[in-house]
């Protein structure tokens, strides 16, 4: 399995340039960052974890991903570039397509979209998206930038986007961009997935990945499918070797392994000593 790392990105700490600098010199493949426009004062949404609080104000502070991403790749030539997650349904799809395809074809193919529903259901009526129909909102999002990305004259017609015949470029180095949806493995989300994603990402709070994993590959081969869904882990605690033998049960290709937003110092040592654990480098 390949390594990946996510950075909860702040106004503070280590810049996710750095830290991709870093983290390739060491030998990881990915650098994920999350995304939130905004945080409303007054929220109904319960956090994922249940609570009504936020676990701490990064929620607040965190980077524009796509502008983090674009410092990653300018300092960087191999590490791949991804988010965990980024919510496409609060951009513009027609401007969120050409900021993607943009930076892949700048960093030369590198680019995976790691998205998300949507939790904070606040945020999201600020951006004016139904809270009941984000999934179909992010359906169509994802079906206009893939007709902007592969089409010579892309058009769409749907609910909640759609535009006459365009020409936009560039069009994505890899074809199309893959998107792998962060989100518990239920029957419904793996269905989802096999209609309009390439994978699945687990959330902080999954357990039984590889239960999750053949549910999906059931979904993906009922579509009509070809290959095999994309399995992504994100660790969440110190693995046992349960856990390790669940995730290589799943045929996962990727554990993400979460770094501390601190100072540059610590978020190195930090490094240092996880690149030595998976034996990285060596």
């Amino acid at each position: 399995m390949r390594n990946g790392i996510v950075l909860f990105t702040s106004d503070r700490g280590i810049t996710p340039a750095r830290l991709a600098q870093a983290a390739e010199e060491r030998g990881f493949d990915t650098i994920y960052v999350p995304e939130h426009t905004h945080i409303p004062v007054r929220r109904d949404a319960l956090h994922p974890t249940g609570g009504e609080d936020l676990p701490d104000d990064r929620y607040l502070r965190t980077l524009d991903p796509w502008v983090s991403l674009a410092t990653c790749a300018a300092v960087t030539s191999r590490i791949d570039l991804s988010t965990a997650v980024a919510l496409p349904v609060e951009s513009d799809p027609i401007t969120l397509a050409k900021t993607l395809a943009t930076l892949d074809h700048l960093s030369g193919g590198r680019v995976t979209i790691g998205a998300g529903f949507g939790w904070n259901t606040d945020e999201l009526t600020d951006h004016h998206v139904p809270a009941a129909k984000r999934r179909t909102v992010l359906a169509e999002y994802l079906g206009a930038m893939r007709a902007l990305w592969t089409e010579e004259e892309a058009s769409y017609d749907g609910e909640f986007v759609s535009f006459g015949p365009s020409w936009a470029y560039p069009k994505p180095p890899q074809g199309r961009i893959p998107v792998i949806i962060g989100a518990g493995a239920g029957p419904k989300t793996m269905k989802w997935i096999a209609a309009h994603a390439d994978g699945w990402m687990t959330t902080p709070t999954t357990t039984g990945v590889a239960a999750g994993a053949e549910l999906l590959r059931k979904e993906w081969a009922e579509a009509g499918r070809e290959g095999q869904p994309d399995v992504r882990v994100l660790v969440a605690k110190r693995p046992t070797e349960e856990d390790f033998a669940d995730w290589g049960a799943s045929g996962a290709s990727e554990l993400i392994w979460g770094v501390p937003d601190s100072d540059e110092t610590a978020v190195l040592g930090y490094l240092d000593k996880l690149a030595g654990r998976l034996g990285l480098g060596s």
